[in-house]
């Protein structure tokens, strides 16, 4: 099944808040080290994506979301976040890839990642770059994506557990 990418803005993000709230949820009692600890309820869910309003509102974060089942609901999500410093406003960090545990496998993460990769070039963003928990399967994402792994830091995040865990860090030279 192709997954259903579209951008989603402030109201949107308003408007699907809750749905939001469980897909991270999921992810992260899944284990995957998206910046939060395992026991994440439902109101810290919507309470972080409530924090990314502003930033939606301003353009600054940019939104996606996927369907790919016949639902219609949301299973994925990725972002990225323009630098604003006048020395960095080529650049953008991808945030946030995220797929429910459930509809893992069927392309979701690549269409989600080659949406933001193209909307970046359209945008004018020249590099992309991120973090990843290294080991983790979105590891295999980024490098079959042809992003470059620049480097290792050991200890530099916990995972869901509390377990302290190296990040991988990624760049890739956007496509227009």
């Amino acid at each position: 099944m192709t997954a259903l990418i579209t951008p989603l803005d402030a109201a949107g993000l308003r408007a699907h808040r809750e749905e939001l709230a469980a897909l991270l949820i999921a992810v992260v009692e899944a284990g995957s080290s998206l910046g939060f600890l395992a026991g994440l309820d439902h109101e810290g869910a919507a309470a972080w994506w409530d924090s990314l309003l502003p930033a939606v509102e301003e353009g600054s974060l940019v939104l996606w979301v996927s369907r790919t089942g016949g639902d219609g609901r949301i299973d994925g999500t990725v972002s990225w976040y323009r630098e604003s410093k006048p020395n960095g406003r080529h650049r953008a960090e991808l945030r946030k890839l995220m797929v429910h545990p459930a509809a893992r496998g069927r392309g979701t993460a690549r269409a989600l990642l080659a949406e933001a990769e193209a909307a970046a070039a359209r945008a004018g963003v020249v590099l992309l770059f991120l973090d990843t928990e290294t080991g983790s399967g979105a590891e295999n994402v980024y490098l079959r994506a042809g992003w470059t792994e620049v480097g290792t830091i050991p200890d530099y995040a916990t995972d869901p557990a509390g377990r302290l865990r190296p990040t991988t860090l990624f760049y890739k030279h956007p496509q227009g």
